[in-house]
């Protein structure tokens, strides 16, 4: 064989030999690294978060709804005959009595004519007292005396509404309450039957609730009762359910309530929108949380509990589904799974899994 096909297949042999050579010592270098130890950052990492305790406290349930105070007495004081007014004695704000006299009207045409039938009426009177003497001797018929008699009562009525037409010349309050409308001034002329003043009965005052027919087992006379209103915030007002319609609207499918409201302080008006809350329902001394501790998945509550671990270094969560009642200013009612100090997650919740390591970071409550 000549020399120079000898030497080509000698370096093509040692080619070959260098290229098995590499992956040998490669897997010979990763034996020799797998035998370090592992990285730090394989360990288990706390999630922070904040937990409250459990409390115990007393919770509502309540029928929440929206109505306009209206006064539940109302009334128009009208002029009873017409003319001009020539006083007035009240105005808008003023509080009245029933029967104080609001305003007068002119009064002469009334007077002249209750004078001349008073003055008919004593004249009639006189006749009748001598019919009558005259009658008991039979010196005039029966039927004489009775024409007399008639005539008399007849002035008698007449002279009584010359009087009244006189009286109704002062307009009158018809009820006790303040005036809240003045529709008339000085020198006006009235027409029979005219609205003058508007007065309002502030106490009690009314709140009328259209209430659902679902809640209407619910709810009953005599239930305690709150409202808040805007013009006054943090003030709370007490009253009362006073009735129940007992009729169903077809059209909107609810049901009328009214709800009393009596304000000693003189602060509820009539107009004034406000927040009611009927109480149908109170427990006293139930455990409660935070609405924020509630999580609601798949139609079930729960929460995570805050548990020390055996070794009692930290803290791991548990899940566990709770069953609620009522939802109160103080928190939600625990019906079941929750007891007397436990502790359970308020924020952070939605990072957790059922056993996860965590780290408490609201002072005062766990330490961690």
């Amino acid at each position: 064989m000549p020399s120079s096909k000898r030497h080509l297949f000698r370096t093509s042999g040692l080619v070959l030999t260098a290229l098995l050579a590499v992956p040998l010592l490669n897997g010979c270098g990763a034996d020799a690294n797998s035998s370090d130890p592992p990285a730090a950052d394989d360990a288990p990492v706390s999630i922070p978060v904040e937990v409250t305790e459990v409390s115990f406290g007393d919770v509502t349930s309540s029928y929440a709804g929206t109505a306009t105070l209206v006064p539940e007495r109302q009334t128009t004081a009208v002029a009873k005959l017409g003319g001009i007014v020539l006083d007035i004695l009240v105005e808008e704000g003023d509080r009245v009595e029933a029967g104080q006299v609001l305003a007068r009207l002119e009064r002469d045409r009334y007077e002249f004519q209750a004078r001349q039938t008073e003055a008919r009426l004593r004249k009639l009177e006189n006749e009748l007292e001598r019919a009558r003497e005259l009658h008991e001797r039979d010196l005039i018929s029966t039927d004489e005396y009775e024409r007399i008699r008639f005539d008399t009562e007849a002035q008698r009525a007449t002279d009584g509404l010359a009087q009244l037409d006189l009286a109704h010349t002062e307009i009158r309050a018809p009820i006790a309450g303040v005036v809240a409308d003045r529709m008339v001034k000085v020198g006006n002329l009235v027409t029979q039957n005219q609205p003058l003043f508007m007065i309002d009965d502030f106490d009690p005052l009314w709140a009328v609730l259209h209430v659902p027919e679902r809640e209407l087992n619910l709810l009953g006379a005599g239930q305690p009762a709150t409202l808040q209103v805007d013009a006054f915030p943090g003030r709370e007002f007490s009253g009362q359910v006073l009735r129940i319609s007992p009729v169903v609207d077809a059209e909107t499918g609810t049901v009328k309530v009214t709800v009393t409201f009596s304000d000693d302080s003189g602060r509820l008006r009539p107009g004034l929108f406000g927040r009611v809350r009927v109480v149908h329902d109170s427990r006293t001394n139930v455990p409660l949380v935070p609405q924020t501790a509630l999580m609601n998945e798949d139609g079930a509550v729960a929460v995570f509990v805050a548990r020390k671990r055996d070794d009692g270094a930290g803290y791991t969560a548990e899940r566990r589904t709770v069953t609620t009642g009522y939802d109160g200013a103080g928190g939600v009612e625990i019906l079941e799974g929750l007891g007397e100090g436990e502790t359970v997650v308020t924020a952070g919740k939605n990072s957790l899994r059922d056993g996860a390591e965590i780290r408490i970071i609201e002072a005062g409550i766990v330490q961690s």
